[in-house]
């Protein structure tokens, strides 16, 4: 199956990783197979009615929840409004006069705008006592007094009837409707009491941490404020007011004799308790719980909204319905703004807000929060105390650049005739997106990098100087289709010399040869279309020759003969083409295999000095091929000439994966199944054999050395160097399927890989060679090193982990956490700990004794709600930071019995000893507009905390400054893999950068250098011309 033009296995969209949460992240949820449907008949398709249903039901549940979280916001506003209006005709006797008339427009009524609450003067009944207080030409005041049946359930201070109104002029009342409660207040009297502080300060939490909404807004809902009457209010604040000799400034308007000194009871009974001592406070009635109808629907409106506003974060599909609803009841409330909507906050970036503290907060103006959004889902993170102003932060390139080092891996496993061997002593193969010249002798490499994705064959001019290498089509980040193309360049000075095809070919390129009997002039190419299109190609002009449809079965091979260009041979699957080019055109004739027995594919050919055309199939045979005369009776009259197959020699058990001519005529022919390598003489006799280690695979490709000494390719990506007599031994390795895991030893050059080929394998970095390697029973998808060095932990795709000994190899510790599989493995700073997360939800943590040699179970942190992802150890031992599928940050008091810390704010100025959650403050500037949580995958702080480097989904290593928490930052980004880069880590001294590719197998490994303004223009004019060292500033130009 291909996807835009290539392999799906290569993608980030297919990975055998269970990093997919199939209600989370949608671009790595496991699709249904329809066929599938139909074969397993009924039953399937009523579970998969049954599930839409279920989905359907969450929906409605979802829409009915926020529907009442709206309603629940609606009525704490109403439960507040009256309080502040009383609180405002208390200290200023004359604004009652002011807010009546404002609910009254030419002898009219009308609502007021300041709250729905405002309406209840008109439209409620309620057993209360209403008074008025206005400003009269004699001084005096005049209250109205009203006594109704009560038809509420509770006490409702509201507006009364004026039964004597005058008419107030249009222009007053519209200046009179804008004014807000907060403008009629004196100077230095409060706007909103402690209630209203802790109300705002509690929904600011409910953004931030979803497990306090039960408690918070429960509270809030069953202890709610019961207003007192004006009278009791003016008389409580005069007695106030008296004992504090003038504390708050006398309104001048108001001319109201003070009310008595004397306590003023209630007129509804019930004590009266002041809410903020020391000063002019209001006072409010408490509860008195006599309904238990009542308290019981406050509850379970509480339990509801909360709820609701779980679910809500959880759904990303159904958010913007809701918050549309939730706005439309805000806006209810016009001047009173008591929530801090997350829809009308302003925003610093598309995805990310900055929630200053105000005075009226709780947190006050130092407790500062950034809310992050990924799919829709706000990620609240605080700003640390060192940092003053967040604004004023300066987000500048990192001071080190990577430069290319090393290249582990070769990718023997699906390719061919990609091993060829210098005149300079430099053994030329790929991996991923690199082309690796290896000198054998001097244990170096150079890489030519100019290609952006995947390089699928090689070719060598007949000059052993220029080379041309072919490329897969691959996809952007944005999921367009890149074209594939031919470079050739010069091997001596990486200078690309020219493109070919660009355009032209789909999918990729299979196959390319260059002619040989007339110096190199023409490229021969074979693409990977439907129709495996074959172009020829005058390199030199970059003009295209001729084309013509080759086959719609898979090609592995195409050469010219060598001693005329225009005849050219193809082979594969089922099939040798034998083809002639003529005045721009080329026809083709196929190979008869007559008598014999046609194979199912023909692995590869080559030309012997006899001209002749020896074929090597997937039956074990090698075929002898020539031309001869038409068989007439057969063909009929005007056949022409005809290639048939002159001899077959039998030549292994399995296919014939490789044939190579040497010098002398003699042939090297490379087994499948058997693993062997074959001498033949000139006539087909075998003269000598032997046989690589089962542990390399089968013979890939073979290049010879010197006629006596070989180089292997094999089929389980590494080169083998040797000879018949002394044998062969791996110069290169590589790992074979996607690699997860990874590790640096804390005081030593060498690190430690693992990955879905079941290998665990330590290399070392300094002399670029794998140390020792091993194979476990179940997939490795991460590791971490003990702190005293010598010993490793590797989690396991079954929940199972094991601790191996780097010095016997040996396993001192097995044990199994959950039966998911384990993504994070990670000591604590002095090694008396280690933390084990897993796709079940939890962390386990161990007490670690005996060295690192035994384990016993300390605790289990329980609270996130999709697999952990990532976690980091406090720098003092005690804490831990985790991140988890759902793109939660959570905190963790491990010392206190694995306690998970509701008050993430505490944890804003918490050293971590190492940092690699993608989510957090410090790192929040490497997400790029419009990520979808799984961009991401991997991070790490070097040890001198000034950078971090980011392994994207992209193919791409970013390095970054530290800290980076600003949106766009700049960074460099640097290419190599050729599929999503799965991990990064820092050695132990930051001297190099190691990088995992998925599904390219390959390990880069980057030297890391300061770099001046110098270096960097130096740098830069390197890499144009240079591809060994390749890295372009994002958003840093």
């Amino acid at each position: 199956m291909k996807m835009q033009g290539r392999t799906v296995p290569y993608r980030k969209f297919h990975r055998s990783h269970k990093r997919c949460d199939a209600t989370l992240t949608g671009k790595r949820a496991v699709r249904d197979d329809v066929s599938a449907e139909s074969s397993t008949g009924s039953p399937d398709r009523l579970s998969l009615m049954e599930v839409r249903l279920q989905a359907q039901e969450d929906e409605i549940t979802l829409l009915k929840s926020s529907l009442a979280d709206a309603l629940r916001k609606l009525r704490l506003h109403e439960q507040q409004i009256p309080l502040l209006k009383q609180q405002l005709i208390a200290v200023n006797p004359a604004a009652a006069r002011v807010l009546n008339h404002s609910c009254y427009v030419d002898g009219f009524s009308k609502p007021c705008r300041l709250s729905t609450s405002s309406l209840d003067g008109f439209h409620h009944t309620s057993n209360s006592h209403i008074s008025n207080t206005a400003e009269n030409g004699e001084g005096g005041a005049k209250t109205i007094s009203s006594h109704k049946p009560s038809t509420s359930d509770r006490c409702t201070q509201t507006e009364p009837w004026l039964l004597n109104h005058e008419t107030v002029p249009l222009a007053l009342t519209r200046t009179s409707q804008s004014l807000s409660l907060e403008d009629a207040l004196p100077e230095g009297v409060p706007f909103a009491d402690e209630t209203l502080t802790k109300l705002r300060g509690e929904e600011e939490d409910g953004d931030e941490d979803e497990r306090e909404k039960d408690q918070t807004w429960s509270s809030l809902v069953e202890d709610t404020i019961q207003p007192t009457t004006v009278r009791t209010l003016q008389q409580q604040l005069s007695k106030g007011s008296e004992d504090s000799q003038g504390s708050c400034p006398q309104t001048p308007t108001s001319s109201s004799p003070a009310p008595p000194k004397e306590p003023t009871s209630s007129p509804h009974g019930g004590p009266l308790s002041p809410i903020r001592e020391g000063e002019k406070a209001l006072v409010r009635r408490n509860s008195e719980k006599s309904k238990d109808s009542q308290d019981k629907t406050k509850q379970r409106l509480s339990k509801k909204a909360a709820s609701s506003t779980n679910l809500l974060t959880r759904s990303p599909s159904l958010e913007s319905r809701a918050k549309d609803l939730i706005s439309s009841t805000d806006d209810l409330c016009v001047e009173l703004p008591i929530y801090e909507s997350l829809i009308n906050a302003s925003h610093i970036h598309p995805w990310i807000q900055n929630n200053n503290g105000s005075q009226g907060s709780r947190r006050g103006t130092q407790n500062q929060s950034i809310k992050m959004f990924i799919r829709g889902r706000p990620i609240t993170m605080y700003i640390p105390s060192n940092i003053l102003n967040y604004e004023e932060l300066k987000m500048d390139l990192p001071s080190q650049k990577l430069d290319l080092d090393w290249v582990y891996g070769y990718r023997g496993r699906d390719c061919r005739a990609n091993l060829y061997l210098l005149p300079s002593g430099e053994a030329v193969y790929f991996i991923a997106c690199v082309v690796v010249l290896y000198h054998i002798s001097n244990q170096t490499q150079r890489h030519y990098r100019k290609h952006t994705d995947c390089v699928r064959c090689l070719a060598i001019h007949p000059d052993k100087v220029r080379v041309a290498s072919g490329q897969t089509a691959g996809v952007d980040k944005d999921g367009k289709p890149l074209q594939p193309f031919v470079h050739i360049w010069d091997s001596n000075t990486l200078v690309t010399l020219q493109q070919i095809g660009l355009g032209t070919f789909e999918r990729g390129v299979g196959s390319v040869a260059f002619s040989n009997s007339d110096a190199g002039t023409f490229l021969c190419v074979i693409d990977d279309s439907n129709e495996h299109m074959l172009s020829v190609w005058d390199w030199n002009k970059n003009i295209k020759h001729a084309e013509v449809k080759s086959t719609n079965e898979a090609v592995l091979a195409v050469e010219f003969s060598p001693t005329d260009t225009n005849n050219i041979i193809s082979c594969g699957k089922s099939h040798v083409y034998f083809w002639t080019m003529s005045a721009g055109t080329v026809t083709k004739k196929q190979g008869i295999f007559g008598k014999y027995k046609k194979p199912k594919f023909i692995m590869c050919f080559v030309f012997s000095l006899t001209g002749d055309v020896l074929t090597g199939d997937s039956e074990g045979n090698i075929l002898t091929w020539g031309k001869s005369a038409a068989d007439i009776k057969t063909l009929g009259k005007g056949a022409k000439e005809t290639f048939q197959i002159m001899k077959q020699t039998r030549a292994h058990e399995g296919s014939v994966f490789t044939m190579c001519v040497l010098q002398g005529g003699a042939i090297l022919s490379g087994g499948g199944k058997d693993r062997k390598i074959i001498r033949w003489s000139a006539d087909l006799a075998p003269e000598r054999e032997c046989e690589i280690p089962e542990k390399f695979g089968a013979v890939r490709t073979i290049a010879d050395v010197d006629g006596d000494e070989l180089l292997v390719g094999t089929t389980r990506n590494a080169i083998l160097r040797g000879t018949f007599s002394d044998g062969f031994v791996a110069i290169v390795q590589g790992h074979l399927d996607e690699m997860w895991g990874l590790a640096t030893h804390p005081s030593q050059n060498i690190f430690l890989t693992c990955g879905n080929d079941r290998l665990v394998c330590v290399w070392n970095a300094e002399d670029h060679k794998l140390d020792w390697c091993t194979t476990l029973e179940e997939s490795g998808l991460c590791a971490d090193f003990c702190p005293n060095g010598a010993l490793v932990s590797v989690g396991l795709s079954t929940g199972r982990w094991v601790v191996l000994d780097l010095q016997t190899k040996e396993v001192v510790s097995d044990l199994t956490d959950g039966n998911e599989q384990l993504s994070v493995m990670r000591y604590s700073p002095d090694g008396s700990f280690l933390a084990v997360g897993s796709h079940d939800n939890f962390i386990y943590i161990y007490n670690v004794t005996e060295g690192g040699r035994r384990y016993t179970r300390f605790g289990k942190c329980t609270g996130h709600s999709s697999f952990i992802t990532h976690l980091d150890w406090s720098k003092d031992g005690k804490y831990i930071m985790s991140n988890s599928g759902d793109y939660e940050i959570l905190y963790w008091d491990v010392a206190s019995g694995c306690k998970l810390l509701r008050n993430r704010f505490e944890s804003k100025d918490r050293e971590w000893a190492s940092y690699t959650c993608v989510l957090g403050f410090h790192v929040m500037g490497v997400w790029l507009e419009g990520s979808d949580g799984t961009d991401i995958n991997a991070l790490c702080r070097s040890h001198s905390e000034r950078m971090v480097a980011v392994a994207d989904d992209f193919c791409k290593v970013h390095l970054f400054q530290y800290p980076c928490p600003k949106p766009k930052a700049p960074s460099y980004k640097y290419e190599g893999h050729g599929s999503h880069v799965t991990n990064v880590r820092f050695t132990h001294k930051d001297i190099h950068l190691l990088s995992l590719g998925g599904k390219d197998t390959c390990i880069l490994q980057w030297r890391v250098k300061g770099a001046g303004t110098g270096d960097h223009k130096e740098h830069l004019a390197s890499s144009s011309s240079v591809c060994s060292s390749s890295s372009s500033p994002e958003n840093g130009t």
